[in-house]
């Protein structure tokens, strides 16, 4: 054929069979060898047009297959794509996961070591476990110290001890701690009086104008504001005192004890509340003294040493001392009892098979007044039994 279909692609190397049949019917001379030179022209064109056919299908085979290869590397790639933002998604929340364990659990650890740090009364601890890891060894005071510890867990029912901060408030710690914990209610003068007036009274009633020389444990002179220092540390202590008697409940109160012996600052002005309260009681009775009127024994005492003849001397020479560089003595234990109207009774634990080896302090108060108990190793620092 002179010329191709319109839009049959000519393959290279390939002569068309319709072009090869049309040659050869030009070439037959006869009618016969044309009609059969037309059937094989008319077959040469149905082969070529199945032929085209096939091609066509081809070609859209092949489109198709690469569409679809196409299509499944764009849906692999995106799978691919979303998996790996998947794992790695999954990846960084485990490991925030683990970060944020971390962080949380030191946090935890850091806030419970600090709690603990600064709770001055800790928690109940087994009586004999305690004194098993403390005086070990057999030198005399150990051997000592064990028999005192079985004796206050066999014949006083002592099971547990709660272990008190030991520095110079640590007697008025274990005290006040009781006290509150127990829920006690405030002394009969108390209830008589306002003891936050207590510090103007003793100035501008009794003229006690030394009163300006008062120290606040490591605290030095601190001269006209030490009345409005005074006045706020008692009123705290009337505040605590008057909150903690009111609960029933035992729990509230020991938890409300756990969060208050937790604050060093409020701590403090409890104690020289107390401290305070001990010398207005000292200068009460050496005014009663002054006039001739019967005075406790335990006054006696103190008024008999050179260092404690008058409220001034006793004040400059022991209490002002108290939370700085010593703590209390047994005088200053006795009037710590008689100003609070409690029986503090206090095991010895170093005058064991002696007759010290329990006291109170007072040593005869009167019956209706309430009971703790204080347990001491040195007569320097206390502890609080749990019966």
């Amino acid at each position: 054929m002179k010329q191709q279909e319109a839009g049959e692609p000519l393959k290279k190397g390939r002569i068309p069979i319709c072009c090869i049949l049309q040659a050869l019917i030009q070439c037959s001379p006869d009618t016969e060898q044309k009609t059969q030179r037309t059937r094989i022209y008319i077959l040469a064109r149905s082969q070529s047009s199945v032929e085209r056919g096939s091609d066509q299908v081809h070609s859209w085979m092949l489109v198709t297959s690469q569409t679809l290869g196409t299509v499944w590397r764009i849906a692999k790639g995106s799978v691919m794509l979303a998996a790996s933002c998947l794992v790695a998604a999954l990846c960084y929340f485990r490991r925030m996961h683990c970060d944020f364990g971390h962080w949380l659990k030191w946090w935890i650890g850091y806030l419970q070591r600090k709690f603990k740090r600064n709770l001055s009364v800790e928690a109940e601890v087994d009586l004999l476990s305690y004194c098993a890891r403390e005086w070990k060894g057999e030198t005399p005071r150990a051997k000592l110290m064990r028999k005192a510890y079985e004796e206050l867990f066999w014949r006083h029912h002592i099971k547990c001890v709660r272990l008190v901060k030991r520095d110079n408030y640590d007697a008025l710690r274990s005290v006040l701690f009781q006290i509150f914990s127990q829920g006690l209610s405030f002394p009969s003068w108390m209830k008589e009086k306002d003891i936050v007036k207590l510090p103007e009274k003793l100035l501008f009633s009794q003229g006690c104008n030394w009163i300006q020389q008062y120290s606040f444990g490591p605290e030095k002179y601190t001269g006209s504001n030490v009345f409005g220092k005074l006045r706020k540390c008692v009123e705290l202590l009337k505040t605590q005192w008057t909150e903690f008697s009111g609960i029933k409940d035992y729990h509230k109160r020991g938890s409300m004890c756990n969060i208050l012996f937790s604050d060093v600052l409020l701590e403090y002005k409890l104690y020289e509340a107390l401290k305070f309260i001990m010398l207005y009681q000292v200068t009460e009775v050496y005014e009663q003294m002054k006039t001739n009127k019967v005075i406790p024994s335990l006054f006696q005492l103190l008024f008999s040493r050179e260092t404690s003849s008058d409220p001034l001397s006793f004040m400059m020479n022991h209490l002002n001392s108290v939370g700085d560089t010593c703590g209390l003595e047994q005088i200053d234990m006795f009037i710590l009892g008689y100003s609070l109207e409690i029986k503090m009774k206090v095991f010895r634990l170093f005058k064991f098979n002696s007759r010290d080896f329990e006291v109170c302090y007072p040593d005869l108060p009167p019956r209706e007044w309430p009971e703790i108990s204080l347990l001491t190793e040195n007569d320097r620092h206390y502890h609080v039994p749990i019966f």
